[in-house]
């Protein structure tokens, strides 16, 4: 198991202070989405904690996948479950195969873009019940054990498209903005237990692609200074996160050490949204 280690540096020597171990050993823990991206790494973090880790994807090959890849990767095995969590259905059918889970990630989700004028009520309604009420579903059912336990955490995946609305998908916008409430209001319906909801906004995040090369062929660094000039010029970071650096970021605001950490919209987006304080 691999802690963040703490360095003591006196001049050129450097001795490790200790070990910060985030208190996850034996927590049961559901990623949704997490086969990939973000959600896999998510995972991995908290596999690396110590933690029980569910990994959920549309395909049981997906999963499988998934959970050997981890197991190479950090020499735990995660345990996993295949199932549509835009559907109540699936909600249900993992709730029922893992009942006792005490933290809640909620962060499957998925883009669409598409002119505003050429979107359909089925293409907004597509992103309403897998990026919002998937969570919603998943977070109704997982309450009752939480309160009952009297510890719980509820982190919604949502990002800085909140803010920054995509003008190509609006819709996705809406539902990340939407998450962003659900956490607050189950925050606020949660106050003064030991369960604490909140939302984690990534900005901009993307793996690097093998050998360097974009899709189109042109170098991966020149591919992200346009991004940065173009689309995103207020990102202090000036390049894209990458998705361990938003797992173990979840990892930490899932564990005991942030306790005090409830109903807030937790930045991981590099500076892009500016703000007045």
């Amino acid at each position: 198991m691999r802690h963040l280690v703490l360095l003591l540096c006196i001049g050129l020597s450097c001795v490790s202070a200790h070990a910060l171990d985030l208190q996850l050993e034996g927590r049961r823990a559901l990623v949704t989405g997490s086969t990939s991206g973000i959600g896999y790494s998510i995972a991995k973090a908290l596999l690396d904690e110590g933690a029980d880790v569910i990994v959920n994807g549309r395909s049981e090959a997906g999963v499988n996948a998934a959970i050997e890849r981890l197991r190479k990767e950090t020499g735990r095995t995660a345990q996993g479950f295949a199932a549509d969590m835009s559907t109540a259905d699936g909600a249900s059918a993992i709730h029922a195969a893992f009942p006792d889970v005490e933290i809640l990630v909620n962060n499957v989700g998925s883009y669409g873009a598409r002119p505003f004028e050429q979107t359909t009520d089925e293409d907004w309604y597509r992103l309403i019940e897998l990026n919002v009420m998937s969570g919603v579903r998943l977070s109704r059912l997982y309450l009752p054990g939480m309160r009952k336990r009297d510890w719980g955490r509820i982190i919604f995946i949502s990002s800085e498209s909140a803010y920054h609305i995509p003008p190509d998908s609006i819709q996705y916008g809406m539902t990340k903005a939407a998450q962003i409430a659900v956490a607050r209001g189950l925050a606020e319906a949660t106050a003064g237990t030991k369960i604490t909801v909140n939302s984690v906004l990534p900005g901009p995040t993307r793996a690097r692609p093998p050998g360097g090369k974009a899709a189109d062929g042109r170098p991966w660094e020149d591919v992200e200074r346009q991004f940065f000039t173009e689309r995103r010029p207020t990102s202090l970071l000036k390049r894209f996160g990458h998705p361990d650096e938003i797992g173990h970021f979840v990892a930490f605001i899932a564990s005991p050490l942030a306790s005090a950490t409830t109903g807030a919209a937790l930045r991981a987006d590099g500076g892009t949204v500016k703000s007045a304080f």
